[in-house]
């Protein structure tokens, strides 16, 4: 049967078919992420050992904006950004590429020890290891996390299926009870300021039950304004649970907000961030994923609504706590201006931030008293200003 035009665009619009284009790290087990490693091992050393032998290029996901798309899960107002087939390559015969090509066998070769001992490390602590075993191939941090990013790219594989746990950063607090199997309960709202740590093993917070009264999730970008309103005890006069990953979240924060939703979906979830480009920049990675982490965050995506700081907020800044735009805020600016997820309300919040060229922080709103912050929060959301 021949399809028509109008059927190929029916098509294109489905959930289906973007499943289809969808490329997503595998969640497997030490054992299958071991053989696939073995797999790329024996793949290699074939090429090597052909009548026309020759090193061959590792083929990885295409980790860029323009491999990537936007997808609505089924059943639920999520969106989230995915990366499709398309590839690039590392190669040993290319200058500016023959370390990036070592370095991916390097990773592959410490994370099979690590799988084979059963262990879960940092990237911190791969770091470290790397650095003293082969110090002429990585040097830095960026480049061990840029590789495991390769690794997972050309293995098709979560990172935490490699035996790398993520280095969290976040806390949570407030109208929540955490039920550990094997371990006593945490009553969240019992904690001091600082709130709880966030562990980086997914296995922990995979089995984590939950309970709790809360009506709202509010996420903070910066762990100073989290330990404010934590101080201020917000959770108590607005039933709430508050969270941060202290600035750009890592993925098992994002896991843990992902659980949250899904245990409680009738909670709404609010972000609360600067008001600059780098703020919203948190903001769209709860909301959608992020392209360079793509064939695995999506599945962390939330329904995260922006309550501040926003254009209509200014108001109550005073003019002296502005702060200029920095070279840095017109990169993240043109990178979200250039991407195809970026909602039309948040375009235009961010056009108004570069046309006037200052961005505003979330503690300038501390002239009008320390409690301020809470009642700000609280009177957005009874008002409904968010978006």
């Amino acid at each position: 049967m021949e399809e028509t035009q109008s059927d190929s665009d029916l098509i294109r619009s489905t959930l289906f078919y973007s499943d289809q284009r969808l490329c997503s790290a595998d969640i497997l087990s030490p054992v299958q992420a071991r053989a696939r490693i073995e797999v790329a091992v024996l793949n290699f050393l074939k090429t090597l050992s052909s009548p026309n032998p020759a090193v061959s290029d590792l083929h990885l996901i295409n980790r860029r904006s323009e491999n990537c798309g936007l997808r609505r899960g089924l059943l639920s107002d999520v969106l989230s950004v995915f990366l499709s087939h398309s590839f690039c390559r590392r190669s040993l015969m290319r200058a500016n590429d023959a370390k990036a090509f070592v370095r991916v066998w390097k990773v592959m070769e410490m994370c099979f020890m690590i799988l084979g001992e059963d262990k879960l490390v940092t990237q911190r602590e791969l770091f470290y290891r790397l650095l003293s075993d082969s110090p002429q191939y990585f040097n830095s941090q960026e480049q061990v996390n840029s590789t495991v990013q390769d690794v997972v790219s050309l293995l098709r594989c979560t990172r935490h299926s490699l035996g790398l746990m993520a280095s969290s950063r976040g806390a949570i607090i407030g109208r929540l009870i955490l039920h550990d199997p094997g371990e006593e309960s945490l009553d969240c709202t019992i904690l001091g300021s600082a709130g709880h740590a966030i562990s980086g093993d997914f296995n922990l917070l995979k089995n984590l039950a939950f309970q709790s009264d809360a009506r709202y999730i509010i996420v903070v970008e910066k762990d100073a304004v989290f330990q404010r309103l934590s101080e201020d005890r917000l959770f108590n006069q607005l039933p709430s649970i508050l969270i941060t990953a202290k600035g750009y979240p890592d993925l098992a924060t994002r896991f843990l907000l992902h659980r949250l939703s899904e245990t409680f979906p009738s909670i709404t979830i609010f972000a609360l961030v600067d008001w600059n480009p780098a703020g919203l920049a948190i903001l769209c990675t709860y909301k959608f994923g992020s392209i360079s982490m793509g064939l695995e965050s999506y599945r962390y995506a939330c329904n995260v609504k922006w309550l501040g700081l926003r254009e209509g907020d200014l108001h109550l800044i005073p003019e002296s706590a502005f702060l200029e735009f920095k070279p840095r805020d017109h990169q993240i600016s043109k990178s979200l201006l250039s991407s195809t997820f970026l909602p039309d309300s948040y375009k235009m919040e961010l056009q108004t931030m570069v046309e006037a060229g200052r961005r505003a922080e979330i503690e300038a709103l501390y002239c009008h008293g320390f409690d301020f912050l809470g009642k700000y929060i609280a009177g957005k959301i009874v008002q409904a200003d968010y978006i």
